[in-house]
């Protein structure tokens, strides 16, 4: 399982080569839902509204207006098709790719614009929203755009670890989870970052999620970490 999303009482799985399963009871059953969906290997899931967007290594984003009952390709104006984040930022919806940095759609993939002035590191991991801010984590360190994608600003002082996995907003707080450094967190946009790994053992963070006050760090081979 490499993405999770909710809708409503819905939870969708995105999954390495077996494509998005949906269930309807917090888990307690599954059901594959990929008809029209040929490419299976899944890194991100996006909900808005009716809409689900998965998307996929190599086949770019398929939309879903039926809660995965059937999914369409959209990919026009796509740069490059390997998918590895994807975020809504009011109408306008992000993708991060592997290969080409950040394309932007404001009619749920139907349609799709590079936006990668000022992205030096086109290898997105990641993408987190706050506010109007999007922030970008790459195999480069953090980028911020405060105009929809239209310029990146590297965003690194502080960040000793520039392979960023992971990115997760608290309020006014941004948390990075590196490949070698642990967790980080900012209290001004990424500006200025601050390690956080007291109590972490673990150096090579996969995911961050936030609950409330609490923050969640899932790692490779050291399972999950909560500060709280």
């Amino acid at each position: 399982v490499q993405a999770l999303a909710v809708s409503g009482t819905n939870l969708f799985a995105g999954t390495f080569n077996g494509g998005v399963f949906l269930s309807t009871n917090n888990g307690a059953s599954w059901t594959a839902v990929n008809n029209g969906l040929t490419h299976l290997d899944v890194y991100a899931i996006a909900v808005s509204g009716t809409n689900i967007l998965a998307g996929t290594y190599d086949g770019g984003v398929y939309l879903s207006t039926n809660n995965g009952n059937y999914w369409t390709q959209v990919i026009y104006g796509l740069s490059s098709l390997t998918i590895t984040s994807l975020v809504f930022s009011g109408t306008n919806l992000f993708a991060g790719d592997y290969y080409e940095g950040v394309c932007l759609s404001t009619n749920n993939g139907s349609n799709w614009t590079p936006v990668v002035n000022g992205l030096t590191n086109n290898d997105v991991m990641t993408l987190a929203v706050s506010g109007t801010n999007i922030f970008a984590g790459t195999l480069g360190g953090v980028f911020l755009s405060t105009n929809n994608g239209n310029n990146w600003t590297a965003v690194n002082n502080g960040l000793t670890s520039l392979r960023v996995n992971a990115l997760a907003v608290s309020g006014t707080k941004i948390f990075a989870g590196t490949a070698v450094g642990g967790v980080f967190f900012s209290m001004d946009n990424g500006n200025n970052w601050t390690a956080g790994n007291n109590g972490v053992t673990a150096q090579d963070i996969k995911s961050l999620t936030v609950s409330g006050p609490d923050v969640f760090a899932g790692t490779n081979g050291s399972g999950v970490f909560l500060s709280i």
